[in-house]
């Protein structure tokens, strides 16, 4: 290729380096440059070996790039951090004579050493790339789980795994079943929810067929009142809105469409996540291509186009015809077929080598141009919630509002809020279009939780449209919390939404201030600096021979299991006796500041004493001596039979009966969020603390683990951030001052680094596994000394986050199984009266 094509061509050029071993030879003038797989040039894998260009940067300046590569400096293109193809100068001015195809070749084999058959030699083709099944192995176990893009329908999604990268998926239903319905889906989730680019070949539906189909499913208007060209002023603003996202659905609909045209623009979309055909026409038409006998040619032509670019390639049939569809190179097959009941369509899923993997049940709304799960509600959602009200006890138009301000960000139009919260918003609105109230409830906790750990929303008019779409909500959750600390812990991120209204509705008195990572936190400390933690944490990840995976690319954030991952997996203790009573008093600090503070009431029954205030030293520091973690990515591992103690990750359980008053669930507030079959995610703390808790006969049997994601266990990869850390603490909790508030400051910064939760925050790290694991054993170590202390007869009061516990003591002694003192693991004890105020520190 000429240095211009491929400069347009390089992500494509770069894949086909990466999957197929490909070598390009690329000219630019005189100078001659290869494109080249990294096996052909081993030392490119060595860090810092050569100059190397992120693909975005190497794109931009690729003419430069191929100049020094010709003169005999090899540039190596690299993705996030990681080495994936090289520019080597060619052996050789290659004869003007051969093909550019040839020449490749040709200068492939003088600079690459690759073995080339004689044979493939002879017959001018390029070498065969040999794989030894160590290689498969090892990229099965590194490369995480292989599924894509999905339909946005649970149900179905379950069934297929996604739409897997490098593998034509054919959809076939019969004329009037909506199969073209189910390409659309893939479509809209891919680009408005995961915001990743689509080309959508419409051999059949012309363009504007397809935008009045996307405005129908996102609104729920009616789609032949659309067809006609009536707009409501709702539907105006979603088509405005869903404008900003015309740079990630892309579509062709031009006339005389064929598979080879498909297969020649794909190439040259970059990050390119998905292609969709619709549709192949079964009868013959002339003046469609896609159609008749030209269609087995064609899924050949699409299916090796899936698996030259490896990117997953669906097309629409419209028939079920078992002898057409045996024609066709289809790696998966899914059929909708109608039944007896008309609100009902079945989908099988059929793979190439092991026929039928499973089915699932679609709900057709064809009148809005979509499918539903079966679980969902009849789709008049906007009647149906004028009548019902909503969660939360906002009005009943508020879902709807808060799914239209969403869609400024899930549609990929504006940014400036976090992932967590997009994604959340984008499963709010699936829910309200479906007029799911079951899954407004259930995700409404999730919603406030990820929104509340936005400081502020973006200052533009969508984003004070979407605070203000959040707004009743969060007094909602105000209005239904107070009065106790334990109904407000009932929905996990309210506090901070509501935190405003609250003040304004009572007296004034704010909560204390949040404390947030901020830009320029995730740079090393200076020189000379009290306590460089973050220099400490990421020498002490480094320094694992396991090669940990500190940050998950952008691309894969957005999917399973890191969005299965939340703040509410530390399962940190909320806990207060049934018999006392926690009120949240009004208190003015020494500087003057208002803020609440805990009061504890108890009864008379108790008799006398005093209650002993436990604050815990270096609850976080501490856990990082031996948390479980998997340094690499999480696979995904299903159902097991038993817990693998050489495994860690998360896991999918039962919430386990627990029959004890006196002590709080050992899981926490994570039993507040259970999914429709009463289940929750868990870290490895908590799931060897309850085989341990059933070992012990405390629970009735081990929770069964219904799903996980897992990678080999290490329990020393922070261990050297925590020698450090506590050698530190030693040195100077004596000296105290500004030098120990350094110290503090810095330890907190880094420990939180390890998950960011603004798109903006840049940090070293981005693995919120490794941050919730280390929360929750620091979790589980609190609750584990404190229900030792109930078991030898201490009466515990309240236990709090991961460092507070408050004992009830009639002889003024704290519980043995605490140890008094500075260092870590160690406690500080206050004693004082029931019905005082728990002051600073100590809540």
């Amino acid at each position: 290729m000429n240095v211009t094509a491929a400069r347009t061509a390089l992500y494509s050029l770069v894949r086909l380096a990466e999957e197929d071993g490909r070598t390009t030879l690329i000219h630019k003038w005189q100078d001659r440059a290869l494109l080249a797989p990294l096996d052909r040039f081993p030392a490119a894998r060595k860090t810092d070996a050569f100059p190397a260009h992120v693909l975005s940067a190497a794109q931009k300046d690729f003419g430069d790039l191929v100049t020094l590569a010709a003169q005999g400096q090899p540039q190596v293109l690299v993705r996030n951090t990681t080495p994936v193809a090289v520019l080597l100068p060619a052996a050789a001015p290659v004869a003007s004579a051969l093909s550019s195809d040839a020449a490749a070749h040709s200068g492939a084999a003088s600079a690459g050493g690759a073995v080339n058959s004689q044979r493939s030699q002879d017959r001018g083709g390029a070498p065969r790339r040999l794989a030894t099944l160590g290689d498969v192995v090892g990229s099965a176990l590194t490369s995480g789980p292989a599924g894509g893009p999905g339909f946005g329908l649970p149900g179905l999604d379950a069934v297929t795994g996604g739409l897997q990268p490098g593998r034509l998926t054919v959809v076939a239903a019969a004329p009037n079943v909506g199969g073209s319905l189910l390409g659309l889906a893939a479509a809209r989730r891919t680009a408005l929810v995961d915001r990743c680019t689509v080309l959508y070949a419409a051999s059949g539906p012309n363009r504007d067929d397809i935008f009045r189909r996307i405005i129908s499913a996102e609104t729920g208007g009616d789609y032949p009142r659309l067809k006609q060209g009536h707009l409501t002023e709702h539907e105006k603003e979603v088509a405005r809105q869903l404008v900003q996202a015309g740079d990630l659905l892309l579509i062709d609909d031009g006339s005389d469409l064929t598979a080879e045209d498909v297969a020649a623009t794909a190439p040259h979309m970059e990050g390119l996540a998905l292609v969709v055909v619709d549709r192949l026409q079964a009868a013959h038409s002339a003046r469609l291509p896609l159609s008749g006998e030209r269609l087995p040619d064609a899924s050949q032509v699409l299916a090796s186009l899936a698996r030259t670019l490896h990117v997953p390639v669906l097309a629409v049939v419209d028939s079920d015809d078992p002898a057409l569809l045996g024609l066709l190179d289809a790696d998966v097959l899914m059929t909708l077929t109608a039944t007896a009941d008309p609100a009902k369509v079945e989908v099988t899923v059929t793979e190439r080598d092991f026929g039928a993997i499973g089915s699932a049940c679609l709900q057709p709304d064809l009148l809005h141009a979509r499918f539903l799960d079966m679980e969902s509600g009849p789709p008049d959602q906007a009647r149906h919630l004028a009548d019902t009200g909503t969660p939360g006890g906002a009005s009943g138009t508020a879902p709807l509002e808060l799914a239209e301000a969403a869609l400024a960000y899930t549609s990929g139009g504006h940014q400036g809020i976090p992932a967590a919260l997009t994604h959340e918003l984008a499963a709010w609105r699936a829910a309200a279009v479906g007029d799911d109230q079951e899954a407004l409830k259930e995700i409404l906790p999730s919603l406030l939780h990820a929104a509340a750990a936005v400081p502020e929303m973006p200052d533009t008019p969508e984003g004070h449209r979407l605070a203000a779409a959040l707004r009743p909500y969060g007094a909602a959750a105000s209005a239904g919390t107070a009065g106790s600390a334990r109904q407000a812990d009932a929905v996990p991120g309210a506090p901070a939404l509501v935190a405003a209204d609250h003040a304004q509705a009572s007296d004034g008195v704010a909560e204390d201030d949040q404390d947030d990572l901020k830009p320029g936190d995730e740079e090393d400390e200076p020189e000379g600096h009290v306590f460089p933690a973050l220099r400490i944490l990421k020498d002490a990840v480094g320094r694992s021979k396991m090669h940990p995976v500190r940050v998950i690319r952008l691309e894969e954030r957005d999917r399973d299991p890191w969005t299965l991952i939340s703040e509410d997996m530390d399962g940190e203790p909320r806990w207060v006796h049934p018999d006392v009573t926690l009120t949240r008093v009004p208190h003015i600090k020494a500087n003057g500041k208002r803020v609440r503070r805990d009061q504890l009431d108890l009864p008379d029954s108790f008799g006398e004493g005093v209650m002993c205030l436990i604050d815990r030293n270096g609850s976080y520091p501490s856990a990082c001596s031996a948390v479980p973690l998997a340094p690499n990515k999480l696979l995904h591992t299903g159902p097991l039979d038993a817990f693998d103690k050489t495994k860690a990750g998360i896991y999918l359980i039962d919430i386990p009966q627990w029959h004890r008053t006196d002590m709080p669930h050992p899981l926490g507030r994570l039993i507040e969020r259970p999914d429709a079959q009463g289940r929750v995610w868990v870290t490895t703390p908590h799931i060897k603390q309850l085989e341990k808790l059933a070992r012990e006969g405390h629970l009735d049997a081990a929770p069964a683990i219904h799903d996980s994601w897992t990678g080999k266990a290490n329990e020393s990869l922070f261990k050297p951030f925590y020698e450090a850390t506590r050698k530190a603490r030693t040195e100077l909790v004596q000296a105290g001052g500004d030098p120990y508030k350094a110290y503090k400051t810095r330890l907190s910064i880094a420990l939180r680094l390890l998950w960011p939760k603004r798109q903006e925050q840049r940090s070293p790290f981005w693995r919120p596994d490794w941050r919730m694991s280390m929360v929750a054993e620091a979790s589980v170590r609190h609750w584990s000394v404190a229900f030792r202390a109930v078991q030898q007869g201490h009466t515990l009061l309240a236990l709090r986050n991961v460092d507070a516990a408050v004992f009830w003591t009639p002889d003024g002694t704290p519980p043995a199984t605490y140890r008094i003192g500075t260092g870590f693991g160690e406690v500080k004890a206050k004693f004082i009266r029931p019905g005082q105020i728990i002051l600073e520190g100590e809540d």
